[in-house]
């Protein structure tokens, strides 16, 4: 049996599960289908975490959610190319990169409960990026920066998810949900877009340059994952737990190479509090690993960069339910490693029809 302050927050964050309120006697099994009743036509996901954390969608109901995000990233790389004579004194090529990227990005998602305990969705973005480069190559005597600007603008990787309530959370066990993930690349990938040759002062090709931004990954991906939440009373507590596996391929490459971009281990965790029956808060943090990107030419694989790359954010939530049918979520996200962006601000408008 839960308690008024559980139901409360269950009902805040969308976490009520359909069988939370469950009672032996008959005289509380009204209630406590008044309180489901109630319960179920709030959004289920967790208020201003992640997309598909929450218990699954009632059974018959459609749940709308537009959303709003916005992410900066500011980053600067000092490359160093030459000999040291003494620890003093460098012969060589200093080049100072400062990048700056706004991503834009609009969404809709929608789910439909098919069961009590299973529900389907889909989800659909549309991005809009600028990137500006600015560059010094301090040893060729020149204080001005050559600076470039690229952005990019259209429709992103289309999201189709299925997930399913594995247990009833009771013997104080949490709720176990298994979620499915599959990523189309509908959106533009960086092989997709126009590109430039770019040549050292000699005339030798030294790199690419993507004239536009992409929005796109460009591959397939399949996403299997586990998300945790166990109520313990004034909070409740979640955590997630997902595989990323990004299938290669033929990019057009000279001689016929294919491309694997690395697969990804998503894990995350944080708590949620409500203030009250209407307004709640939450904490959580979520880092993704990416493994090592390569490519093949003529049966011979090339590493592409790092062997892991760390992405880890730290998120701060805030979620007002309007009214019976709405829930407005505030979400803001701190980069905490080197890859990640520095902050994003998302709102979620989720609406039961």
């Amino acid at each position: 049996m839960y308690t008024l302050k559980q139901v409360s927050l269950f009902m805040t964050l969308g976490l009520l599960p359909a069988t939370a309120l469950c009672q032996e006697e008959p005289q509380e099994t009204t209630v406590g289908e008044d309180a489901r009743r109630v319960a179920a036509e709030q959004a289920s996901d967790v208020a201003s975490i992640t997309y598909d954390r929450g218990i699954v969608t009632s059974p018959g109901r459609v749940t709308l959610e537009p959303s709003l995000s916005y992410a900066h990233s500011n980053s600067t790389v000092v490359a160093v190319e030459g000999y040291t004579v003494i620890p003093a004194l460098l012969v060589g090529l200093i080049n100072i990169s400062e990048v700056q990227r706004d991503i834009l990005t609009g969404a809709v998602s929608m789910k439909y409960g098919f069961t009590s305990r299973f529900e389907a969705g889909v989800r659909v973005p549309y991005l809009i990026i600028n990137e500006d480069l600015r560059q010094r190559e301090v040893f060729e005597g020149t204080p001005l920066d050559t600076v470039r600007e690229s952005s990019g603008e259209g429709l992103g990787d289309v999201e189709v998810s299925a997930r399913y309530q594995l247990n009833d959370g009771l013997d104080g066990w949490p709720y176990i949900i298994g979620s499915l993930r599959v990523k189309a690349p509908t959106g533009e990938g960086p092989y997709d877009v126009p590109q430039r040759i770019v040549r050292d002062s000699d005339g030798n090709p030294i790199g690419v340059e993507l004239r536009e931004r992409p929005t796109g990954s460009g591959f397939w991906s399949v996403e299997p994952g586990f998300s945790f939440i166990y109520p313990t009373d004034p909070a409740v507590l979640f955590g997630n737990l997902s595989y990323v596996w990004t299938m290669e391929e033929d990019e057009g490459l000279a001689n016929g190479g294919t491309v694997d971009p690395g697969d990804v281990i998503r894990f995350g965790f944080g708590m949620g509090f409500a203030f009250n029956e209407r307004t709640s808060f939450s904490l959580g943090y979520d880092h993704s690993v990416i493994g090592h990107a390569d490519y093949e030419v003529d049966n011979s694989l090339l590493d592409a960069r790092f062997d892991r790359v760390h992405v880890g954010s730290l998120t701060f939530g805030l979620s007002q339910r309007l009214t019976t049918d709405t829930t407005l979520s505030t979400t803001v996200s701190v980069g905490v490693t080197e890859n990640a962006p520095n902050a994003e601000i998302t709102l979620r408008l989720p609406i039961n029809l």
